[in-house]
């Protein structure tokens, strides 16, 4: 069983940045092998996949994250990253780590999710 706990969300004006981690505990032996992303749910949007990255630390993004947002992982520290630079209004979210997913691209079925953490971005 994966834990994941999330922290850096917060409040930040239009084009500012953000920095969110994943901290991850209670892995097997598998968890270097997962693909691990963030996903988010918006208001009157929806939950979308922002990003992934995948064992060998290829990663893949949203078109709306693509440039802005970049995934990154630090295995000796199991922890997950994702800086966004750049936010919009239109960010504003729930932005929630997960991990384990067959196919590894941006989305928002995964067999371990945390809790979330809010991005609020002001105009």
């Amino acid at each position: 069983q994966v834990t994941l706990t999330e922290s850096g969300g917060g409040s930040v004006q239009g084009g500012g940045s953000l920095r969110l981690s994943c901290a991850a505990s209670g892995y097997s032996s598998r968890y270097y092998s997962y693909c691990m992303g963030w996903f988010r749910d918006v208001p009157g949007k929806g939950r979308e996949g922002v990003a992934a990255i995948d064992k060998n630390g290829r990663t893949s993004y949203a078109p709306f994250a693509e440039g802005r947002f970049t995934i990154s992982k630090d295995n000796a520290k199991n922890t997950l990253y994702l800086q966004m630079n750049s936010l919009k209004p239109e960010d504003t979210g729930m932005y929630t780590c997960a991990a384990d997913r067959p196919e590894c691209r941006p989305g928002f079925r995964y067999n371990y999710m945390g809790q979330g953490t809010q991005v609020t971005v002001s105009s």
